[in-house]
C-alpha cells in the first residue's frame, strides 16, 4: 500500500484545520447572539409573561435614569385658616425674612434663586415675585437690610456672606446686583443663622460650634463671642439692635449687649443677662417686636415667656411670666416664633405647627402636616395678622386667629378700666375690628 505524498498530507491537514475553525466561529456567533437576546430581554422586556429583574437594566437606561431628575410629588395642604400658598421656587425653601417696612418677603431655596414677594398680594389670587439669581451657588439664609435697599445671603458652598443691592426700576420692579467681593471666610463650622441690626451698625453670623461673629458692613470682624454652650442651636439679634442672644446644649439662653459710642463707633460686647429655668437644652428662642419679651422652647418639653425689660446692669434678672407644655420639643428639634405683641406663640415640630395664647398658656390652633418636609422657618409678619412657614417648595400663610382673640380679651379688660369717653371709643373700635376679623374667618367663639 502506498503512503500519501507529503504535499497531499499538508493539503488535507489545512482542509481539516479550516473546517474546525469555521465550526468554532459558528458556535461562537451563536453564543454571542444568544447572549445579546438575553440582555435585550433583561433590559426591560417581559419573558414568558413575567417581568424580569429590574437590576439587569442596560447601562444606557441606567445612565438616562441618572440624568433624568424625577419630579417630587406635590404636597397638598388645605385648612380653613390657610390664607395663601406662595409657589414659585423649584427647590426646597430654607429661609425667609419680612422687610422692616412690611412690603416684602424674601425667600431663598436650593434652586439658586432668592425670591422677593409683595405682601400686598398675599390675600389675592395671584402672588407676584421678583427673582435674584445666585451665581454658581445657592443661599441657605437671607436677611433684608434695615433700609430695604439690600439683602444679605449665606452661600451654601462658599461658606460666606454675599450682599445684594436692590435698585428700583421705572416699572416698579427691582434689579438685584451682587457686591463684587464676598465677606472673608471666618467660620469653621456650619452656619446656623445670620442677622442685620435694625440700626444698620453691625451684622451677626453664628455657627454650630460655639462661635458668634460681629461684623461691620464692610466685612471686617468687630468681635468674636464664645458662647461656651458646647454647641449653638440658634442665635439672633434683638429688634432693638442692642442685644445678641444664643442658645444651645445648656439649659439657658445667653444674652450679650453690643455697645457703640455716641459717634457710632464700636466699643465692646458685654454679657447682659440669661434666661434660666429650663432643665434641658434649649432648641430655639425669639424676641417680641419691642424686645421687652422673649420666649424659649426646650428639650424638657416646655416653652417659657419672659419679661426682659429689666435693669440688667443692676444685676436684675428677667421675670418668668408663663410656662407651657409642648411635648413635640422633647422628641425632636423645633422652631419658635413670637408675635410682635407677644400675645401668641407659634411652635413648629416636624411638619406641624401649634399656636398658643401666652396669657393663659393654652393651645388654640394646630396645623398638621403643613409641608412635605420638616419646617425650616417660621415667622409672623410685622402686623402679627399672618404666620408664615416654609419647609418644601412653598411658603404657607395662616390667619392668626389666636392674635385676634387676644386683642378681644385685652380690649374687654381695658374697657372696664377706661376713664374717659375718647379712650372707650378707641378701645371699642379695636374690639369691633378684632371681632369682625374672627367672624369673617369663622373663628368667633360664642
Amino acid at each position: 500500500m502506498e503512503l500519501p505524498q507529503m504535499p497531499e498530507l499538508m493539503g488535507l491537514s489545512l482542509l481539516l484545520g479550516l473546517l474546525a475553525l469555521m465550526a468554532t466561529a459558528a458556535v461562537a456567533r451563536g453564543w454571542l447572539r444568544a447572549e445579546e437576546e438575553t440582555c435585550g430581554r433583561s433590559a426591560g422586556q417581559k419573558a414568558n409573561g413575567f417581568p424580569l429583574d429590574k437590576s439587569l437594566k442596560s447601562k444606557k437606561q441606567k445612565q438616562n435614569q441618572r440624568i433624568r431628575k424625577e419630579k417630587p410629588q406635590k404636597h397638598n395642604f388645605t385648612h380653613r385658616l390657610l390664607a395663601a400658598a406662595l409657589k414659585s421656587h423649584s427647590g426646597n425653601i430654607s429661609c425667609m425674612d419680612f422687610s422692616s417696612n412690611g412690603k416684602y418677603l424674601a425667600t431663598c431655596a436650593d434652586d439658586r434663586t432668592v425670591r422677593i414677594w409683595s405682601t400686598k398680594d398675599f390675600l389675592q389670587r395671584e402672588h407676584r415675585s421678583m427673582r435674584a439669581n445666585v451665581e454658581l451657588d445657592h443661599a441657605t439664609l437671607v436677611r433684608f437690610s434695615p433700609d430695604c435697599r439690600a439683602f444679605i445671603i449665606w452661600l451654601a458652598n462658599g461658606d460666606t456672606l454675599r450682599v445684594f443691592k436692590m435698585a428700583k426700576k421705572e416699572d416698579g420692579g427691582y434689579t438685584f446686583t451682587a457686591i463684587p467681593e464676598d465677606f472673608p471666610k471666618k467660620h469653621k463650622a456650619p452656619i446656623i443663622n445670620i442677622g442685620i441690626a435694625d440700626t444698620g451698625k453691625f451684622i451677626m453670623t453664628a455657627s454650630s460650634d460655639t462661635t458668634i461673629l460681629i461684623w461691620n458692613l464692610k466685612g471686617q470682624v468687630l468681635s468674636t463671642i464664645n458662647t461656651n454652650q458646647m454647641n449653638n442651636t440658634h442665635a439672633a439679634i434683638s429688634p432693638c439692635s442692642r442685644f445678641v442672644a444664643s442658645c444651645g446644649f445648656t439649659p439657658d439662653v445667653k444674652v450679650w449687649e453690643v455697645c457703640f459710642g455716641k459717634k457710632g463707633d464700636f466699643q465692646e460686647v458685654v454679657r447682659a443677662f440669661e434666661l434660666k429655668g429650663h432643665s434641658a437644652a434649649v432648641h430655639f428662642f425669639a424676641f417680641s417686636n419691642d424686645s421687652r419679651r422673649m420666649a424659649s422652647v426646650s428639650k424638657d418639653g416646655t416653652w417659657k415667656l419672659w419679661d426682659t425689660n429689666v435693669e440688667y446692669k443692676q444685676q436684675q434678672d428677667p421675670y418668668l411670666l408663663r410656662t407651657g407644655c409642648f411635648q413635640g420639643a422633647s422628641t425632636m428639634p423645633c422652631r419658635l416664633a413670637l408675635s410682635p405683641d407677644a400675645q401668641v406663640l407659634a411652635l413648629a415640630s416636624g411638619s406641624s405647627i401649634h399656636l398658643y395664647n401666652t396669657r393663659r398658656g393654652e393651645e388654640e390652633e394646630c396645623f398638621e402636616q403643613v409641608h412635605g418636609e420638616c419646617i425650616t422657618d417660621l415667622s409672623f409678619d410685622i402686623t402679627g395678622r399672618l404666620l408664615a412657614s416654609c419647609g418644601d417648595r412653598a411658603v404657607r400663610l395662616f390667619h392668626n386667629t389666636p392674635g385676634h382673640r387676644a386683642v378681644v380679651e385685652e380690649m374687654q379688660g381695658l374697657l372696664k378700666r377706661a376713664s374717659n369717653e375718647s379712650t372707650r371709643q378707641r378701645l371699642q373700635q379695636q374690639l369691633s375690628q378684632a371681632r369682625e376679623a374672627l367672624k369673617s374667618l369663622g373663628a368667633l367663639k360664642k
